[in-house]
């Protein structure tokens, strides 16, 4: 009797795997053949071709943009879940831009807060990208600290901000770093904004050197920044 009822159990739940699987594969087929074309056509119809998809962090951004900023005119909510499932999964994607592997600065370039020259310090340096009309340039500072005290009164128009991982020194855009202050480990201009790619790097680097805490771009505030020179 316990041999049939274990065969029994072994039998439905490889049953309920299986039926679990291809719902999954189902509902990603429908979002290929159904979804992401009827979200694309409505998108070419009724909404704003120019959106900024590196503004936003996850879908529930976008959504509420979209909402609160008319970036769409009125729908129907299905059409506007196959909108939004379109714009996050195809456009988003297709849109992004290839960041460089590094940093890359000229031995010209001087920091706009401070006036030293960035190419020394390698590790720390970050930049501003700005847009106008249909030109790109940009700014290059010895540091995050001086960004950010530069970043608080320029905020118009800016196309990317690019900051440097503390380890890998790999590029990564500002909005999506994780950044240490208040550590015992000290930039160019003294005390510093760390960035790291990975939050459980920052929380390492948080707890190995003392600092006083973690946040993301769009939390520092002028009173962190400004605290780091006292």
């Amino acid at each position: 009797m316990f041999i049939k009822q274990l065969l029994f159990l072994l039998i439905s739940t490889f049953l309920t795997f299986n039926n679990l699987t291809a719902q999954t594969e189902f509902s990603e087929l429908a979002k290929q053949k159904k979804i992401y074309p009827m979200g694309e056509k409505i998108y070419q119809k009724l909404c704003n071709q120019n959106i900024d998809f590196e503004k936003y962090s996850n879908i529930d951004e976008l959504t509420n943009s979209i909402k609160n900023e008319n970036l769409c005119k009125p729908m129907k909510e299905n059409h506007f879940q196959a909108v939004v499932l379109y714009l996050w999964d195809v456009q988003r994607i297709s849109t992004a831009r290839k960041l460089p592997e590094h940093i890359k600065v000229t031995k010209d370039e001087k920091c706009p807060v401070c006036g030293m020259f960035v190419y020394k310090y390698p590790r720390w340096v970050a930049q501003i990208f700005y847009k106008d009309t249909k030109d790109e340039h940009h700014y290059s500072f010895d540091g995050v600290k001086d960004l950010m005290k530069y970043y608080f009164d320029n905020k118009e128009n800016i196309s990317k901000i690019l900051v440097s991982d503390y380890y890998s020194q790999k590029v990564i855009e500002a909005q999506q770093a994780y950044f240490v202050i208040g550590s015992d480990t000290y930039g160019p201009m003294g005390d510093e904004l760390i960035p790291f790619e990975s939050e459980s790097e920052a929380k390492t680097f948080y707890m190995d050197h003392r600092a006083s805490k973690i946040v993301k771009f769009q939390d520092i505030t002028k009173e962190d920044v400004y605290k780091l020179d006292e």
